[in-house]
């Protein structure tokens, strides 16, 4: 089951040029770790279009010094980041589509995806599309959040993805524009993830009209 472009733009218009640049590296993560229905890809579209700027950041943006919170102090332990005032938490800032953060988040995401450390050496991976991708694909299923989309349980993956609902607006609109996009659901039923302008089901071109 897999996104055109066009679907992608209508999710996130302000991705523009960079739906093109995404959409295969997206289709293909999602396909690796099972998000493979329309409401998972629904949710997981929603999440990574808030925390990416509709796929414009793939790096986590602030100065060294808001950086530093990630460099000393409970944060930084409980992320896996030495206690000195070295520099990791800028190296292990926030990569990829959903921001993987910290050095244990880097080491569990390479292992993951690598089979080695080489995140830890070469963080700025994360930043290409393919791996940006395959990064949060990766933590959306290692943290449940498929069963959890099947359930609509989109505060809960929320809190899961930030630690709280930050941006919660911005996710709900996202989503809701994914849903319409996708054709997800009508009363509970599921629809077709691509049904055409000139074939769609009743319920998909009504959420059209009413976009």
């Amino acid at each position: 089951m897999a996104i055109t472009e066009q679907q992608l733009q209508r999710i996130m218009p302000n991705a523009r040029r960079q739906a093109g640049v995404f959409v295969s590296a997206l289709n293909a993560a999602m396909t690796h770790r099972q998000i493979n229905n329309a409401k998972r890809i629904a949710a997981f579209l929603a999440q990574v279009g808030h925390e990416s700027g509709q796929l414009r950041y793939v790096r986590e943006l602030g100065s060294d010094q808001y950086l530093g919170k990630y460099d000393t102090g409970a944060l930084a332990e409980r992320l896996g980041n030495t206690p000195q005032a070295d520099g990791d938490g800028q190296k292990y800032r926030g990569r990829g589509l959903i921001q993987i953060t910290g050095r244990r988040n880097y080491l569990a995401c390479s292992q993951a995806l690598f089979g080695d450390d080489r995140l830890l050496r070469e963080p700025e991976l994360l930043e290409q599309p393919q791996w940006a991708c395959e990064s949060a694909a990766w933590f959306w299923q290692r943290n449940g959040l498929n069963e959890l989309a099947d359930k609509d349980r989109f505060t809960t993956i929320t809190r899961r993805i930030n630690g709280g609902l930050n941006g919660l607006e911005d996710r709900l609109q996202l989503w809701a524009r994914a849903k319409a996009a996708l054709c997800v659901s009508w009363r509970g039923s599921r629809h077709r993830i691509n049904c055409s302008p000139k074939g769609c089901c009743w319920p998909c071109w009504l959420a059209d009209r009413l976009r």
